[in-house]
């Protein structure tokens, strides 16, 4: 290497590392609450487990999720990106090799008839091994590679987060069905309440005790009734389709064993510190990893304005009969080194390298987007939990009523101290209830199971995997509490 290369070359590396984009703060401490303002019950776990489904007390659930992690074809795909990743990673590491080549040839020439006499047959056996290798001074390869190696995080991360995703689906769809169930057969119970009354109508009209307008207004009632029936096993069914796909399987005999809603638990869920949720959140991770490939992306491109340096070698053996072919006076070889700096390209590279900050400007935006977005998400399902665990309440105490007030009305029907129009308001007003209460009751538990999946469902980050630019807010929080309270 020539003095004067060398000096060049620290030379225009301390250009390059002067004109270096400083690492961007993704997430200003002031962008992160300091605590939830949703209601947290006092006995509530800080965190949820990794199987928070256990909590809600139903094996047949556990035994879903756990079928749904196996076979389900959302989770298999991101599955199949995570080894995508990982070989785009490797693909990547191999440009800080030599890439090393052997090479083997035959040649034979010959011809005949009177015009080939003045030649003679030639033939030629060669065994040649070449190799290359392309300085990585300017760390082109190296960013390449950074980038790769942030997307096969972004890429697990994304796993994480489909599953966890699908999880929560099948609980949801789970009690769905369940929660449709029972309001089919609250619509039976309710139909089979108005035919007692009809009997007793007929009984009265026959009597002369009543007249044809009551029969007809309960036979209207009934009819009401039914009609309730086709739409709700219509729900049921598609409900059902809806967790089979889910696990993976097909529609055709799928099927879940009936159990009452009620005896679902309702979970008790608590949330840590806001700042904790950028490290339980796969989504906000995934975010991260894709920031920081995209600052990689950055680099390479910058350095891709460098000159590249190559340098290669060749070697071997050449003779015309094979059995001499390895003699070492049969031996060549060649070396030489190779450099490529582009001059005009028409702006290709500069736009590039915008192309490269253009993205990391908005997977910026987009880290942004996720954080917050997920303390809004924990922040709607915490105010979720305690506002339908209040109504449930509620319409528990309404159904206890209103039930007791049916039965008085019948009684009083048929006694003839009350009129018709009375027990159908009451009854009305008890179906009602009565629905409601389990569309509040499945909403208090799908509640539940949305706060479980804003909290990152009991996923935890492991520390080795973070990006190093992304600020730890956390960290800067306890620094700016520690330096408020010295004060």
């Amino acid at each position: 290497m020539s003095k004067a290369f060398r000096l060049i070359v620290p030379a225009i590396a301390a250009v390059l590392a002067g004109c270096s984009t400083p690492v961007p703060q993704s997430l200003a401490p002031q962008m992160v609450p300091k605590v939830f303002t949703g209601p947290v019950p006092a006995a509530a776990q800080v965190w949820p487990e990794v199987s928070w489904w256990k909590t809600f007390g139903d094996p047949q659930l556990t035994g879903l999720i756990e079928a749904a992690q196996a076979d389900n074809r959302d989770v298999a795909i991101a599955a199949a990106r995570v080894m995508q990743a990982e070989a785009q990673s490797t693909i990547q590491r191999s440009a800080l090799f030599p890439q090393i080549g052997a090479q083997a040839d035959h040649r034979s020439s010959g011809c005949s008839g009177q015009s080939c006499q003045t030649f003679a047959k030639a033939k030629a056996f060669d065994l040649s091994f070449n190799a290359s290798y392309e300085l990585d001074f300017w760390g082109l390869a190296r960013d390449n590679l950074r980038a790769a190696d942030e997307q096969l995080k972004s890429a697990r991360f994304a796993q994480v987060s489909v599953a966890l995703t699908v999880t929560a689906n099948v609980a949801n769809q789970y009690l769905n069905v369940l929660a449709i169930r029972r309001r089919i057969a609250i619509a039976n119970d309710n139909i089979a309440a108005i035919n007692n009354i009809l009997d007793v109508i007929k009984l009265k009209v026959k009597a002369g005790a009543a007249s044809h307008l009551d029969l007809a207004r309960e036979q209207a009632q009934v009819e009401a009734g039914e009609a309730q029936l086709p739409g709700l096993e219509t729900l049921e069914k598609q409900a059902l389709f809806s967790l089979a796909v889910l696990l993976g399987r097909v529609p055709e005999g799928f099927d879940v064993k009936a159990i009452p809603l009620d005896t679902i638990l309702a979970p008790v869920v608590g949330a840590g510190l806001p700042s904790d949720l950028l490290l339980r959140r796969p989504d906000i991770a995934q975010a991260e990893a894709d920031l920081a490939a995209a600052h990689a992306n950055v680099d390479a491109a910058r350095a891709a304005f460098l000159p590249q340096i190559s340098l290669t070698g060749s070697g071997g053996f050449v003779s015309t009969a094979i059995g001499t072919l390895l003699q070492g006076s049969n031996f060549g070889y060649s070396y030489g080194a190779n450099l490529l700096q582009a001059i005009f390209d028409g702006g290709k590279l500069a736009g590039q390298k915008d192309l490269a900050e253009g993205v990391q400007r908005e997977f910026i935006a987009s880290y942004q987007s996720a954080a917050l977005n997920a303390y809004a998400d924990v922040e709607n399902a915490l105010a979720q939990v305690a506002n339908t665990g209040r109504a449930q309440d509620h319409l528990e105490r309404e159904v206890k009523a209103a039930r007791e007030a049916f039965e008085i009305s019948q009684l009083q029907y048929r006694q003839g101290a009350a009129d018709l129009l009375t027990v159908l308001q009451a009854q009305q007003t008890l179906f009602s209830a009565e629905d409601q209460l389990v569309q509040i009751v499945l909403a208090n538990r799908q509640s539940a199971i949305h706060l479980y999946e804003a909290l990152g469902g009991g996923w935890m980050e492991n520390p080795d995997d973070r990006t190093q630019f992304v600020r730890d807010v956390s960290i800067q929080q306890d620094e700016k509490r520690t330096s408020a309270g010295a004060k």
